[in-house]
């Protein structure tokens, strides 16, 4: 008998879709979680070149929370694309401006820096407050031994 490893064809795949609450959750524990769903490793049948991962729903990320005093000390840069463009911006005044993109760039920062990381994370939604308009797509709360499994 031959000891082969399965791998995964993309007709197999199984994609369901999962909404989080942000309300009172730590943005990086948050973030780590939603990563693992997106990237497909709470699957056995995981495979690491295909987007395995299934569909998230972020509502009230506008609530989330940020651990010590990071809310003032962590900083976010961009850059223009011009000469002296770098901009930078507190957690407090990204909040204000757009608070879905504090949990969007931490779970950009999680996923692979390669192309199949940019489509994965085309999976995410998030949204500020507790509505989004995703009902047709059924989405089911993420059970919580999903989310704290690795923290066990």
């Amino acid at each position: 008998m031959k000891n082969e490893t399965y791998s995964m064809k993309e007709s197999e795949i199984d994609k369901k879709w999962y909404v989080v609450d942000a309300n009172e959750q730590t943005l990086g524990r948050l973030a780590s979680q939603i990563a693992y769903i997106l990237r497909g490793k709470h699957k056995p049948t995981f495979t690491p070149h295909l987007d395995m991962g299934d569909n998230v729903i972020v509502i009230n990320a506008s609530k989330v929370l940020l651990s010590s005093n990071k809310e003032l000390t962590k900083l976010y840069h961009r850059h223009t694309g011009y000469f002296g463009g770098i901009k930078t911006q507190s957690a407090s005044e990204l909040r204000a401006i757009k608070p879905e993109s504090l949990i969007e760039i931490a779970v950009k920062g999680m996923l692979p820096h390669t192309r199949l990381g940019n489509q994965v994370y085309t999976n995410l939604k998030v949204y500020s407050g507790a509505e989004h308009p995703h009902g047709a797509q059924n989405p089911q709360p993420l059970p919580q031994r999903t989310l704290n499994s690795k923290h066990k």
